[in-house]
C-alpha cells in the first residue's frame, strides 16, 4: 500500500518536471488503437493552480503532434505481447514527434481493462473549532477506512469526491473554513497490478518516462460529458475495440467505473465468422454498411464481400444489409445488456439526471443510439470529446474520447489521495461498500 503510494507520488513529480519542460505525450494504448498526442504547456499554466483544478481547463496547452497506429499484442485492453505494443508504441511516438518536432521524454497513459472495481471509502476526525488546514485534509484522507482489496491489486485513483464540515456537505474544497468536525468521502478505483506494471515495463523499453496513469473509462467521461452532465450525475459508456468502459459522474467527481470485456472487435469478428470473409474485410463491411435497425429497404440491398482468397467465385459473393444487421444485433444488444447490469449494480438509478452518454469508436454504429436508449433508458446521446487547441480534424471523432480526456487530465489532475502528505502510520479497517449506492446514502 505505502509503495503504491508512493510510485504515484513519483509519477506526479514526474509531471510537474514535464509541465516545467513544457511538453508531454499523451498515449491511449487500446485494443484497436494506439494514439499519441504531443501537448505544449505555455508559460502562465505550468505554474501549478493551487487546489482542486478545473476539470474541463481548456487553457494552457496545445496539441502539437498526433498520430494513431494500428494495435498490436493488446487484448481486451491490456497488453499481451511486449514487444509487439512497444513496437507499435514507438511506431505511434515517432510519427507524432516527427509532427511535433520535438523530442518527448515524458509520458501520461490510459489504458482500459484489468477489472477495475470502484470502493466508496469515508472517514472523519474532530477539528476542535480551528481553520482546516492543508495537514487537516491529510489527515481526515488517512482516517478513510480502506478495504481489504485483495492480494494482486492497486489502487489507480483515489480520489476526495465530498467534504463535509459539522451538518455542511457537498463541499468541494474544506481549506480555511471553520468547524468542529471533518469528514470527507473517497472514491477509489482499483485495478490488477499486472496491468499497470506490463504499461509502465513498455513505456520504459520505449525509452520514456511514466508521468502518470489513468483509467480509460475515466478519462473518457471527462471529455464526453459537459459540465452539467458531471455536475447532475451522469455515465458516460465508452464502447472501444475490445472493452467497453463505463463511469458515472457526480457533483464533477467519478464515483463509480467497471469495465465489460466486449467491444466493436467482437462485432467484426462475428460478421468475419457469420459471412466466412477475413478480419479486414468484416471491418470494412461494418464501417460502411453497419448498422443495428433493420428497415424494409434493407433486404433489397446488396453488399459485396469481396475475398482475397483467390477463388473469383468464392470471392464474388454479396449478402443482404439485413442480414448483415441480423449478424451485429445480438452482439451490440449483449454488450449494451452487460452495460446495463453494470448500472443497475452501481445503483446509477438513483442519480437526478441519469443522462447516458456513448462514446468510443464504436458508439458510430447507426442506429446505436435508439437501441441504446431501449435498453439503458430514455436519455441517450452521441457524445464527442470537448474541442481542444491544436488537435487535428482527424482526431476529433468520438474514437479520440479517452485520449483528448487523458490531455485534459495531464493539464488539470485532479486532486488525489498522493497529493497529500499523508501520516502514513496507518492504513485501516476494512469496508467495502458499492460507490454509488453509497454516494446516494451519504449526500
Amino acid at each position: 500500500m505505502i509503495e503504491l503510494y508512493e510510485s504515484q507520488r513519483a509519477m506526479r513529480n514526474m509531471r510537474k518536471a514535464a509541465m516545467q519542460r513544457g511538453v508531454v505525450a499523451i498515449l491511449d494504448v487500446g485494443s484497436s488503437k494506439i494514439a499519441c498526442l504531443v501537448l505544449r504547456f505555455d508559460g502562465a499554466e505550468r505554474l501549478e493552480a493551487e487546489g482542486i483544478g478545473p476539470m474541463a481547463g481548456q487553457a494552457g496547452f496545445r496539441v502539437i503532434g498526433a498520430a494513431t497506429t494500428r494495435s498490436r499484442g493488446v487484448k481486451f485492453g491490456e497488453i499481451h505481447a511486449m514487444q509487439e505494443t512497444e513496437r507499435a508504441i514507438r511506431t505511434a511516438l515517432q510519427a507524432a514527434q516527427k509532427m511535433a518536432n520535438i523530442r518527448v521524454d515524458h509520458v501520461i497513459a490510459c489504458f482500459s481493462g484489468a477489472e477495475p472495481r470502484s470502493y466508496g471509502v469515508a472517514g472523519e476526525m474532530d477539528l476542535q473549532g480551528h481553520v482546516v488546514t492543508e495537514q487537516d485534509v491529510s489527515r481526515v484522507l488517512s482516517a478513510c477506512d480502506v478495504p481489504d482489496f485483495g492480494h494482486g491489486r492497486e489502487v489507480l485513483h483515489a480520489q476526495p469526491v465530498n467534504f463535509a464540515l459539522d451538518h455542511r456537505s457537498g463541499l468541494g474544497d474544506p481549506r480555511g473554513q471553520m468547524g468542529q468536525r471533518l469528514a470527507c468521502d473517497m472514491h477509489m478505483l482499483t485495478v490488477e497490478d499486472t496491468a499497470i506494471q506490463n504499461l509502465a515495463h513498455c513505456v520504459k523499453r520505449c525509452d520514456l518516462e511514466l508521468a502518470g496513469i489513468a483509467s480509460s473509462a475515466y478519462v473518457s467521461g471527462i471529455s464526453a460529458l459537459v459540465e452539467d452532465e458531471q455536475e447532475l450525475g451522469s455515465a458516460c459508456i465508452d464502447l472501444g475495440g475490445g472493452t467497453t468502459g463505463v463511469s458515472i459522474f457526480m457533483k464533477k467527481h467519478m464515483i463509480y467505473a467497471d469495465t465489460v470485456r466486449m467491444g466493436g472487435d467482437h462485432v467484426t469478428g462475428d460478421i468475419s465468422m457469420g459471412l466466412s470473409v477475413p478480419a479486414n474485410v468484416a471491418e470494412r463491411i461494418k464501417t460502411f454498411y453497419g448498422g443495428v435497425v433493420a428497415t424494409g429497404r434493407d433486404d433489397s440491398e446488396m453488399i459485396e464481400t469481396g475475398g482475397e482468397t483467390g477463388d473469383w467465385e468464392h470471392d464474388r459473393r454479396s449478402v443482404s444489409r439485413a442480414e448483415l444487421i441480423g449478424i451485429m444485433r445480438p452482439r451490440v444488444e449483449e454488450i449494451l445488456e452487460e452495460v446495463r447490469a453494470r448500472l443497475d449494480a452501481a445503483g446509477f438509478e438513483h442519480l437526478p439526471s441519469q443522462q447516458i452518454v456513448l462514446t468510443g469508436g464504436a458508439s458510430q454504429i447507426p442506429g446505436l443510439d435508439g437501441l441504446a436508449s431501449r435498453i439503458l433508458g430514455q436519455q441517450v446521446r452521441l457524445g464527442r470529446p470537448l474541442r481542444v487547441h491544436g488537435l487535428p480534424q482527424a482526431a476529433t471523432g468520438p474514437a479520440f474520447a479517452s485520449a483528448v480526456g487523458l490531455c485534459l487530465f495531464a493539464a488539470h489532475p485532479q486532486d488525489e489521495w498522493w497529493d497529500f502528505d499523508l501520516p502514513v502510520d496507518r492504513y485501516p479497517a476494512r469496508s467495502l461498500r458499492r460507490a454509488v449506492k453509497w454516494f446516494k446514502d451519504n449526500w
